[in-house]
């Protein structure tokens, strides 16, 4: 593998001053003064981002919120996805589910699996040595990366290692997992986790840091639209009926574009214009639990209330490092067709093309904006990216009280947190009342949206991560 087969992912530029009318003074000041502080230390350095993906999925939608205001700030900021194998993202994504605490495939790593990661990890950090200069600073991000670290390290760059998943409690399943990646990781100056409860055993206590993610409140999934804009892009989309589907969404480079790729997996002409919609949003992953969302729904919230379920993903096929998705696909189709004829038609699973990155994100906004309910009833989540995004837009929420979630949503005051997410009586149980009482749901909106503003937007991100790039570059090697 050479440098040309990295995938190059292009990001613009982004001004930090459209942050200033929401934060508060002092805040303000402090982002203003600690980006431009950080990209006088990175004068003549590049800062790089390594994933394994370009789209789909959490890391991608934080790197392409944050990357543009690294760059608004002045720093030469990049980004490059890896490649490998099919065998190799098998791997990876035992790996993501060991580090959930979830054995899909057994434990143990063989020799065969050692074999292909080692080798695509070297295969990649060849090509990215290339591009490299001894004195850059590198963010690799999740077990797709860490393998890496090792050479970049000894070439004399400053290596952050960031692991986006994690569990409160470790179980044998964890461990194996942190077993096998221990040794590549422990070569990074830095390891960042999204809360205190993730970081793994047997780490050294002075390079562990906690940053947890964000949102980005001016990105096309988050901007603010009005309900016309949102209902038009809904019909167009063929998610909601209707024969006003003429809206336009603002791309990121500011121009207008219509919706040109209709939703698959929906009756025809889409979900009744007035239904009540309870909506999870994200990749079609176990973790994510949507089979258990469609039977706490069928068995606890349509004999209660009149109400449509909406599980919104992407085509099974566009998010290249997750090859389960499609399967997961079919099970859930196959669920759907055996439920009875009337509840049948009110369990959804829109696929939402990908070959259109910013219309998916509008199309996603006017979702959860649209939504009466948003659900994430996850077994097991690192942050949830989709819980912060519908917080933000004031809608009141349901969801398991798992990992960096239980940070998100205080119980009872900015949402609904259920303790067992295999407790589907409990999750139905919740999502009606949110259904039947409108003036609870406007205030845990209300109070979702507030917190959102406080805790979990870019601003904050970005300065965590800037102070430790700075204490990193301040040491001595």
């Amino acid at each position: 593998m050479d440098s040309d087969q990295l995938i190059d992912v292009e990001v613009g530029s982004a001004p930090l001053d459209r942050y200033q009318p929401l934060l508060e003074d002092g805040t303000w000041f402090e982002f203003e003064r600690t980006m431009a502080a950080l990209a006088r230390q990175l004068r003549d350095r590049v800062l790089w981002n390594v994933n394994s993906t370009a789209r789909g999925g959490g890391v991608a939608e934080l790197l392409s919120s944050l990357i543009p205001y690294d760059r608004g700030a002045g720093i030469d900021s990049r980004w490059v996805a890896i490649q490998g194998e099919p065998a190799f993202f098998d791997l990876t994504k035992k790996l993501h589910t060991l580090l959930h605490g979830v054995a899909v495939d057994g434990t143990a790593i063989t020799k065969e699996e050692s074999a292909v990661y080692e080798r695509t990890q070297a295969a990649n950090a060849q090509a990215l040595l290339e591009l490299v200069k001894p004195r850059d600073v590198l963010l690799l991000h999740d077990p797709q990366t860490a393998g890496m670290a090792p050479a970049l390290a000894e070439r004399g760059c400053k290596v952050i290692w960031r692991c986006h998943i994690g569990v409160n409690e470790p179980s044998d399943e964890v461990r194996s997992a942190w077993n096998f990646l221990r040794p590549f990781v422990t070569a990074a100056h830095a390891l960042v986790f999204s809360r205190r409860s993730f970081v793994w055993e047997g780490l050294e206590p002075s390079r562990v840091h906690i940053i947890p993610p964000s949102i980005d409140a001016f990105t096309i999934k988050n901007r603010e639209l009005d309900e016309s804009t949102m209902t038009g892009l809904l019909v167009a989309a063929g998610i909601l009926q209707g024969s006003n589907g003429q809206a336009t969404f603002v791309r990121g480079d500011g121009s207008r574009a219509h919706v040109s790729h209709r939703a698959a997996g929906l009756p025809e002409g889409g979900l009744p214009a007035d239904a009540r919609i309870v909506l999870q949003v994200g990749r079609w992953d176990r973790l994510k639990d949507p089979m258990g969302v469609i039977d706490g729904f069928v068995q606890h919230v349509a004999p209660a209330t009149d109400a449509h379920l909406l599980l919104a993903g992407p085509a099974p096929t566009s998010v290249s490092d997750d090859p389960e998705q499609p399967e997961i696909l079919r099970e859930l189709g196959d669920r759907q067709a055996a439920l009875p004829a009337p509840i049948r038609g009110r369990v959804h699973m829109a696929q939402m093309s990908m070959e259109d990155e910013d219309e998916n994100a509008a199309l996603v906004n006017a979702l959860q904006r649209r939504a009466d309910v948003v659900v994430q009833k996850s077994l097991a989540e690192g942050f949830g990216l989709t819980v912060a995004e519908a917080m933000w837009k004031s809608r009141p929420m349901v969801a398991s009280r798992v990992g960096g979630i239980e940070d998100q949503v205080e119980n009872g005051r900015s949402g609904l947190l259920i303790d067992d997410p295999r407790d589907l009586q409990g999750f139905g149980r919740a999502v009606v009342l949110l259904l039947s009482d409108e003036r609870q749901a406007r205030s845990l909106g209300s109070a979702a949206r507030l917190r959102i503003a406080r805790r979990f937007l870019a601003p904050r991100h970005l300065m965590q991560q800037a102070g430790l790039i700075r204490e990193l570059l301040e040491k001595r090697p």
